[in-house]
């Protein structure tokens, strides 16, 4: 299976809010295609499909940030977003995404990589762990309704 790497462009939204969907599914749409229209024209961001045959199976969004929980360099760059279809999962598609996204990092003159996940997402912690990257702190957020 040859995996090709393209950054996406306008024609992309609605394949890329498919996407956006499967990283958020409790999300409502218009929540998830607030910002498309920006990060599309950023210099700050980008994103990058992961495609089989001509067909996206996979995304990547990262941006430029000031700073990153454990990084000391900036700019840095942060993986928002990661998505790959559950039949390619496994197969190296995820790899191929953070290297596109890693390689424009170093393009901005970033020096470390940055991401997220949650507590209980216990396959998006085995897979940035098997990509190299190293947990670097745990968070627990507040509320109190007022």
């Amino acid at each position: 299976m040859e995996i090709q790497i393209r950054r996406i462009n306008q024609a992309d939204k609605a394949e890329w809010l498919r996407m956006r969907k499967g990283v958020w599914p409790e999300a409502p749409n218009e929540y998830l295609d607030y910002d498309m229209d920006d990060v599309l024209s950023s210099d700050k961001y980008v994103v990058f499909f992961a495609l089989v045959d001509g067909v996206p199976v996979g995304m990547i969004e990262a941006r430029l940030r000031e700073s990153a929980e454990g990084c000391f360099s900036t700019p840095v760059g942060y993986i928002e977003a990661w998505f790959v279809d559950e039949k390619l999962r496994g197969k190296g598609v995820a790899g191929i995404l953070t290297n596109a996204a890693e390689n424009w990092a170093r393009e901005k003159g970033c020096s470390d990589m940055a991401s997220d996940t949650w507590l209980e997402n216990a396959a998006s912690i085995r897979a940035h762990a098997k990509l190299g990257y190293a947990e670097v702190e745990r968070l627990v957020h507040f509320v109190k309704s007022l």
